[in-house]
């Protein structure tokens, strides 16, 4: 059936079947994905790819966010020119950071990295007015020294934070300049901090209590939700008709990615990796348990009123940094030769914990994990191959003691990981998994987020029905691989306990009162 609708200029067009834009953004890269979807049919094509480098100013480490911003139209342009009807586009990026935006809508400075070293001082100010206890009790989150509800803190010293009427979070900020509309999608609200994880809406008390201004937060947006037509300078420079849709959909990128989780069974576990392993389960009810908040797992939104509960392991940036340091004295070094060389080294010569705060920030992570090694009493490898062995080989152990504590906290039963996002093209990581956890592991999609933010734009046009509908469909419509425990459980054991000798929990926090620094890290 061929329908019709406005054009560039007001003139009517021919329409097809309905194409959805995804506008991906992740820690490393950009990327903007077009997409059909629904009676049986999932397929992505990558129209545009752009690099996302962080800038140091003097005041710091920010986003580049105009960049970005640039990005997004020339991708939005390249969708416009396959002659594709576009029926709607969708945004979503990484969590917590954000943009205030003056009376007049104006964006005040450049957005801060999570990475910025401004946070640290901003965690012990926060808790010494209130207990980590009485946050957790409020918005169920992991503590991580990058939580929106500490980088707020560190910014109202400034003379941005005197002149600013409107927070708005990285995807929302973008939606803003797409469509000049102003609102928060709530599965990123709920990496703030300052969301209530039992109601889903602002906590007033908690913002007020901290003493900043409730006037900054826009109204709550669920995924679906419509967000606004493309403003007409927008639609000009895009080639794209006027009234092209930009619809909300799970805008923090792992919550999309969760939404492709290709599960057809009960009792999964997922693990969404990329730059962060993002390991847990999906719940219909938080987990506020004082026992939780010791064991540092995090309660945010999904779609339909879901809960992600998961923690946030340091993933395979761990490896980009070792490669980034490699680079730069030698070239030949190639992925498929690292990970050759990884799989040719000891195994279990020398374990990290991803989780230590020394690997957060940018820089020489080679010299770091030799700290670490040496800290600890272990000897540092002698060449690439038995880093990336080491980092892998620690990967697996955190998501096994993550999913194990997950699991009990929870009260749930699991019995299969699927592991999707970038990282599960890597075999070795995959087959560890299997084998560290003793699951079954399903891996793939690699394209999680961006299926999941066609899903919901797709849903929102009645072509996908709810989100098991949703999982089927990716189940039946994407390459799949599986991995089977193999070899000696014992072995995992036996390494687990060199870093773990708790039997097997997640690393908690320190205690709630009177602590200082990166305490989460």
């Amino acid at each position: 059936m061929t329908m019709t609708g406005p054009s560039p200029g007001g003139r009517t067009a021919p329409r097809h079947e309905p194409v959805f834009a995804a506008v991906d953004l992740g820690a490393t890269s950009g990327r903007v994905i077009t997409a059909r979807a629904g009676a049986g049919e999932l397929v992505l094509t990558e129209v545009h790819r752009f690099a996302n480098t962080p800038v140091r100013l003097p005041d710091g480490l920010h986003w580049n966010v105009l960049s970005l911003y640039q990005g997004v139209l020339d991708g939005l342009r390249a969708a416009a020119r396959t002659g594709s009807w576009i029926a709607s586009i969708g945004i979503d990026t990484w969590a917590v950071d954000y943009g205030l935006l003056d009376g007049s809508g104006a964006l005040l400075g450049v957005p801060f990295h999570y990475r910025d070293s401004r946070n640290a001082a901003a965690v012990r100010e926060v808790l010494e007015g209130c207990a980590a206890q009485e946050l957790h009790a409020v918005s169920g989150l992991q503590h991580l020294p990058f939580n929106t509800v500490f980088q707020l803190t560190a910014h109202r010293s400034t003379a941005q934070w005197a002149a600013a009427r409107t927070l708005l979070l990285m995807p929302d900020l973008l939606v803003h300049w797409l469509t000049g509309s102003v609102g928060t999608e709530i599965t990123n609200a709920s990496t703030t901090g300052l969301l209530d994880a039992r109601t889903g809406i602002w906590s007033d008390a908690l913002i007020g209590r901290l003493e900043l201004p409730r006037s900054l937060f826009p109204p709550l947006r669920e995924p679906g939700d419509p967000a606004g037509t493309l403003l007409p300078h927008v639609a000009e420079f895009t080639g794209l008709p006027m009234g092209t849709a930009v619809t909300t959909v799970a805008s923090h990128d792992t919550a999309s990615a969760v939404v492709a989780v290709p599960a057809t069974e009960s009792g999964f576990a997922y693990i969404s990796c990329g730059t962060w392993s993002l390991a847990g389960l999906e719940l219909d009810a938080p987990v506020l348990t004082e026992e939780s908040r010791a064991a540092n797992f995090t309660n945010e939104r999904g779609v339909d009123g879901t809960v992600r509960y998961l923690r946030n392991i340091m993933g395979m940036w761990l490896l980009e940094e070792c490669r980034r340091a490699w680079d730069r004295t030698n070239t030949s070094l190639t992925p498929d030769g690292l990970l050759a060389a990884a799989a040719d080294a000891r195994p279990f010569a020398a374990l990290i914990d991803p989780d230590d705060g020394t690997f957060l920030a940018p820089g020489d992570m080679p010299s770091r994990i030799d700290a670490f090694l040496e800290r600890t009493g272990q000897v540092p490898p002698d060449g690439p191959g038995g880093y990336v062995r080491c980092v892998l080989e620690s990967l697996a152990l955190a998501h096994r003691r993550t999913l194990r504590r997950a699991a009990e906290l929870a009260g749930r039963e699991v019995n299969r990981i699927h592991l999707v996002g970038g990282g599960s093209r890597n075999e070795l990581l995959c087959q560890w998994t299997a084998d560290a956890t003793g699951l079954p592991v399903t891996a793939g999609p690699a394209e999680a987020t961006a299926l999941g933010n066609i899903l919901v734009q797709a849903r929102a046009h009645g072509l996908v029905g709810d989100l098991a509908e949703m999982r089927r469909l990716v189940a039946r419509t994407q390459e799949l691989r599986h991995y089977s425990p193999r070899g000696d459980l014992r072995a995992w054991d036996r390494a687990a306990a060199r870093l773990d000798p708790g039997g097997g929990r997640s690393r908690p926090v320190p205690p709630a009162e009177g602590r200082g620094g990166d305490p989460a890290c």
